[in-house]
């Protein structure tokens, strides 16, 4: 850092609920979308986006149990083509009121409105907006809307305005409506947004009076009706009528200056089938008790029963990372969204972009057992069996599907789906994906695993495991060509991007599993449950003779493995394709799918996503860590990770071979996809299984949980840019609480029987409050840096790294600029960041009335100097950055050369007044260097200073220009400050406090893990640099 720059702020320096809110200045449209998504409501059975009251509502409510079915249309249909679509369509809004006062209305995005921000606090559940407008007589109108959709009451919107005048005296008008204008969003040219027809619910009936409005609507086919009903709770001082012929209410109030007025506004929702007599008023009973009831207890309780269920869920499934406020942020954001999409009560589960837009029509996927459920069953496992309870309640449905598949017995799941069955019109990749059989009896294994619920089991799971297995044995064979293995044809796996392949290693793998836990369940329920394996062998017509070929099966399966590579194929022809050319294929040209010709793309070496390296991941633990290592490095050079579900299995398997780099890149791409907009989609409903996924990296990534043998192992790691951190699970009716730090892990058991578990290879036994430490082993602490060569010597740069003198800079700049009558702000300070100080000058002088001679700037430089030194003569040690000194000091300790490379040529002065001219072997004169950074020439000064080759060198800088000039220098360089800033440097630690000899450059110079850019998805290598949302 040099002069005149600005010190960026530290992570986790921001206030105390950041970590709990996400907030976000509303006034552009530019994002709304987006915005309607990240900030929208659920409570799993309803879904309210975050759109304005007063700016046309929410933009899209959404009921889980409310969808239309349409005819899928072909040219040419063959047998077994899915027939018809599922597709969840908006219903009405309830969340519009107008604002009026006077005659003004009020809109966010006018110029009058002067303030507009949305926060989402996370342990309340709780959306509030604030606005405030700026009235033509210069007095001020402020709006506070708070809303909640409660867990407790899975058909109710609850909303609170309040209104209060700056200054203004007069009438205010709301104009409070139900409105069901708005149709399903239109597919278009890309299949994975809304719905092929694009229609939306039909208004077949409205009413209103001073108590209620109310619309009633139906879906186009007339196969189920909504009724949407309002109701208010207005101040002694509003008065409230029915606009005639309309859904809608006017409230109208008089606001005097300083005062407030509060509306509290119920939306309740009534749904079923359109066949039942009388269904109407049946629909408008049940809405108008919600009503009452909410009207009874008031927005405040339930404001208080709402944050009270978060509080309970929190305490099971909290997380915190230490050193990183940002990242705790996003993964309690992304498990939250995965609470409030996900259904209740069994008949529904969680879509594909839960209840937040209408991305994929709403439709369950197979990511929803492999992704979301595992997620669930270790946090909140009543929500996890609700899941499964709804494919249990789709059987029937899923036994259909297979006789269409010509399967004369057992059950084929859909691919894609909100009834049932199979909504996929293109079979090559939907129908093909018999994969799904083995997510779902993945899930139950899961599932099983962390309750032990053996009447869940032996009701339901044991006869979907049995039905879908049978599937197996029907698709696959003994195929005397490969010596009698059992093999797969014609299916697609994971990896969308190759349809109809023979012997799909993640098919067959997790086929194996599955048969193997069917045969396990067979036999457990012989022993254990009789009664419950007698049931089922009458009902199934199954026998022993059925499960022993299963066996027969699973141990049989081949699994395509590569011996020249040392690593499995991903099928029989994946290897033998040429790959895809990604050097010819443009950034804009992703996702491959919207740009090229599904054959295209099927003849080439490519991946959209995880496929070995999810089946690595899922089911493992058996294939010896070369061979995953070898298959990790191979598989990440072919997937450009179109799908967001991709990242997060490529962190596991890269935690698990001890790629430190990759498993960070990895957690980011997949932490942060809806909060960056990564993929942009957002604006269509947040990806679940992707922020399932970020917590899959922290859990079976970072922390490697893996379950053996009924048993939880764990062997942790530590990522470099983190202090610690911390994870709670429930297990077996157990609580654990799992702590992880530079040193130690530890494991306290907080609720429960007494509980073993494995902590790299070692059995440990925790009984109720006790908590045991095991010491980190040296393989579990990532480093961050790797160079060609050890390093020898660190170089660093003094302002903003070792202290600041930001604000003296700005200062002694300002000073000057104003005597000129120049302007001068934080702005334009902030370009001189890293620039030396006649470039300062240069850049102040931009908006000079007139020029200036050479000698009149060296003039100016000299008063700004000194003006400069004046107030740098009050520094004393005290003004070290925190750690500072003890970075020095063990750097030296390591053996480690140190060099400053500062552009001020106040440096000397500094360090004097610092205290730390002992500190450093070198100190390069910045009077001697003919050019400043983004140039080399300093930072190679320094490495000849201290006798050590470029390569051989670290250097650390603040400086975007500085990062530039230490790796035009070949140096390898760490970046203080702001990662989205300094996207040159190799890593980026928020502070110089964060710096440890052995976590940055591991347990010896020069012997960490390998560092390489942060890769644009899509395009192996390239750098991506993408702002996200603040906190």
């Amino acid at each position: 850092m040099s002069e005149g720059q600005s010190k960026s702020a530290a992570a986790g320096a921001a206030d105390t609920d950041a970590g709990w809110q996400l907030r976000h200045d509303a006034r552009s449209r530019q994002t709304e979308e987006r915005d309607h998504t990240l900030f929208a409501l659920a409570n799993g059975s309803l879904g309210v986006r975050a759109g304005c009251e007063e700016a046309g509502g929410s933009g899209g409510c959404f009921l889980a149990e409310v969808y239309e079915r349409t005819p899928i249309h072909y040219h040419e249909r063959f047998v077994g083509f899915a027939q018809n679509t599922d597709t969840r369509i908006p219903v009405a809004d309830g969340s519009h009121v107008g604002i009026h006062v006077g005659d003004v209305a009020l809109d966010p995005f006018d110029d009058s409105c002067i303030e507009h921000q949305r926060v989402l606090d996370l342990r309340s559940a709780c959306l509030v907006r604030t606005a405030r407008w700026q009235l033509a007589d210069g007095s001020e109108i402020a709006l506070r809307v708070e809303r909640v959709v409660p867990f407790a009451h899975p058909n109710l919107l609850c909303i609170r305005l309040r209104l209060t005048s700056i200054g203004y005296n007069g009438p205010v008008r709301l104009d409070s409506a139900v409105r069901g204008d708005r149709a399903a969003l239109a597919q278009g040219d890309d299949p994975r947004i809304g719905s092929g027809t694009g229609e939306g619910m039909r208004s077949i009936a409205l009413g209103a009076d001073d108590g209620h409005a109310w619309l009633l609507q139906q879906t186009a086919s007339g196969r189920m009706r909504v009724l949407c009903a309002q109701a208010h709770r207005l101040p002694d001082t509003a008065g409230i009528t029915a606009i005639v012929g309309d859904s809608a209410q006017q409230i109208n109030a008089t606001l005097r200056a300083g005062e407030s007025q509060c509306i509290d506004k119920f939306v309740a929702y009534a749904w079923a089938g359109a066949s039942a007599e009388g269904n109407d008023d049946g629909l408008q009973q049940q809405a108008q008790a919600s009503l009452r009831a909410a009207l009874a207890a008031g927005f405040d309780a339930i404001a208080a029963q709402q944050a009270a269920a978060m509080a309970a869920f929190w305490n099971d499934a909290d997380i915190q990372i230490d050193g990183d406020a940002k990242s705790a942020q996003a993964l309690r954001f992304n498990l939250f969204h995965v609470l409030q999409s996900t259904g209740r009560g069994g008949h529904t589960s969680t879509a594909a972009k839960g209840l937040t837009g209408e991305g994929y029509e709403g439709h369950y996927f197979w990511d929803t057992e492999a992704y979301v459920l595992p997620v669930l069953a270790l946090v909140a496992p009543e929500l996890a069996k609700g899941m499964l309870e709804y494919r249990y309640h789709t059987l029937e449905r899923a036994r259909a599907h297979a006789r269409e598949m010509n399967h004369r017995v057992g059950a084929l799941y859909p691919w894609r789906t909100i009834s049932g069955d199979e909504c996929s019109a293109y079979y090559p990749s939907g129908s093909a994906q018999y994969h799904i059989n083995a997510a779902i009896a993945y899930a139950i294994r899961t599932y099983m695993a962390a309750t032990d619920d053996c009447d869940f089991l032996a009701r339901a799971g044991a006869e979907m495991l049995f039905e879908m297995a049978r599937v197996w044995m029907d698709i696959g064979h003994f195929n005397p060509r490969r010596g009698g293995a059992f093999c797969i044809h014609e299916v697609t796996g994971p990896d969308e991007y190759s349809a109809l392949v023979d012997n799909n290693y993640y098919t067959n793998r997790m086929a194996r599993a599955h048969l193997r836990d069917a045969v396990a369940v067979w036999q457990r329920l012989a022993a254990q449950r009789p009664a419950d394996h007698a049931r089922l062998a009458a009902t199934l017509v199954l026998d022993d003779a059925q499960v022993q070929q299963w066996q027969r099966a699973a141990d049989a399966m081949y699994l395509p493995f590569d011996a020249a590579l040392g690593i499995y194929a991903q099928d029989d022809g994946f290897l033998d394709k040429p790959r895809w050319n990604f050097a010819a294929t443009g950034a804009d040209q992703y996702p491959l799918l919207l740009h090229f010709h599904p054959l295209t793309i099927y003849r080439h070496q490519v991946c959209k996503q995880a496929d070995v390296v999810l089946a690595l991941v899922l089911d493992g633990t058996d294939v010896p860590m070369a061979v995953k290592r070898a298959s990790f490095d191979y598989y990440q050079q072919v997937t450009v990770h179109d799908s967001t579900l991709s990242a997060s299995a490529f962190n596991v398997l890269a935690s698990e071979i001890g790629d430190g780099d990759a498993a960070w890149r990895y957690f980011q791409d997949t932490l942060r996809v809806d909060l960056d907009d990564l993929h942009g989609n957002t604006g269509h409903g947040a990806h679940m299984a992707a922020m399932a996924g970020s917590w899959h990296c922290l859990v079976f990534g970072f922390a490697g949980m893996r379950v053996h043998d009924e048993q939880l192992h764990f062997t942790p790691h530590l990522p470099a840019h983190w202090r610690g951190y911390a994870f709670s699970l429930r297990w077996r009716g157990r609580r654990l609480r799992v702590t992880v730090d530079g040193q130690q892990a530890r494991y306290q058991l907080l609720q429960g029987a007494p509980l073993s578990l494995v902590t790299h290879g070692e059995l440990i036994a925790l009984a109720l409050g006790q908590s045991v430490e095991r010491t980190l082993p040296d393989a579990a602490q990532w480093p961050l840096l790797r160079t060609p060569v050890p390093l020898k010597a660190v170089i660093f740069d003094l302002d903003g790294v070792l202290t600041d003198t930001a604000r003296v800079h700005y200062v002694a700049w300002k000073q000057l600029a104003d005597s000129l009558g120049i302007e001068f702000n934080e702005t334009i300070n902030r370009r001189l960041k890293g620039v030396d100080r006649m470039g300062s000058l240069e850049i102040l002088l931009e908006r000079a009335t007139r020029a200036y001679s050479h000698e009149e700037k060296q003039a100016l430089c000299e008063r700004k100097n000194a003006s400069y030194r004046e107030r740098i003569e009050q520094f004393s040690p005290d003004d070290l950055l925190p750690g500072a000194a003890e970075v020095l000091a063990a750097v030296r300790a390591a053996g480690l050369k140190t060099a400053l490379a500062s552009a001020s040529r106040n440096a000397p002065l500094l360090l004097r007044r610092l205290g730390i001219v002992d500190a450093f072997d070198y100190v390069a004169d910045a009077g001697a260097i003919a050019r400043g950074k983004p140039d080399p020439e300093i930072f190679l000064t320094a490495a000849r200073g201290v006798g050590v080759a470029p390569a051989a060198c670290l250097g650390i800088e603040d400086a975007a220009a500085g990062i530039a000039a230490i790796k035009a220098a070949g140096m390898c360089a760490l970046g203080i400050g702001d990662a989205d800033e300094l996207i040159q440097a190799d890593a980026v630690l928020a502070q110089i406090a964060d710096f440890r000899v052995r976590t940055v450059l591991g347990s010896g110079a020069g012997e960490g893990v390998a560092i390489s850019p942060r890769r644009v998805r899509g395009r192996p290598g390239t750098l991506e640099n993408i702002g996200g949302i603040s906190s």
